[in-house]
């Protein structure tokens, strides 16, 4: 189940970045700060931020297994950026983060978005994200040497998105 941010999701994000080992612990502050933003302020903060959840079988409730936030990208008409994406470690491959970019695909497209971009890291571990992104459609559309550090390129992949 794919359902919007709760206050009660914002350490089960913490933990899932944290499982990753992608995330520095700047880039996880700045991860929390848009939740807490989201949190705050709603769709007026910019960012649209949804958990996907399974149940858990003993609580009743339901454990956070990713998220996705995504928002408009400002002084632009149509354009969106996919901000931050992410599965608990134990829980990739299992189509978690599939599931999660179509659905925000589909959220962008009933907003009136015609282009959706995502940034990110050119470092061997996140090649299999580069692969994840291509496989769902996206293309490279440019590249920015030494951006992030010296030998880290940004990478920004674009998709046209169809109302």
């Amino acid at each position: 189940m794919i359902r919007a941010l709760r206050p009660d999701d914002r350490q089960p994000i913490r933990e899932l970045l944290d499982s990753t080992g992608h995330f520095t612990a700047p880039d996880i502050d700045v991860a929390l700060e848009l939740v807490d933003r989201a949190l705050s302020e709603g769709e007026a903060s910019g960012y649209l931020i949804h958990v996907l959840t399974e149940p858990d079988g003993t609580s009743g409730g339901d454990v956070v297994r990713g998220y996705v936030c995504f928002g408009p990208t400002p002084m632009t008409d149509g354009t969106y950026d996919l901000y931050w994406i992410a599965v608990h470690v134990s829980q990739q491959g299992n189509g978690f983060g599939r599931a999660l970019l179509r659905f925000a695909e589909e959220q962008v497209a009933q907003r009136g978005a015609r282009l959706l971009l995502i940034e990110t890291s050119s470092q061997a571990s996140y090649s299999g994200t580069v692969r994840f992104y291509e496989r769902s459609g996206y293309v490279l559309v440019a590249r920015i040497a030494d951006f992030y550090r010296v030998d880290d390129d940004k990478l920004v992949f674009a998709k046209r998105i169809r109302a």
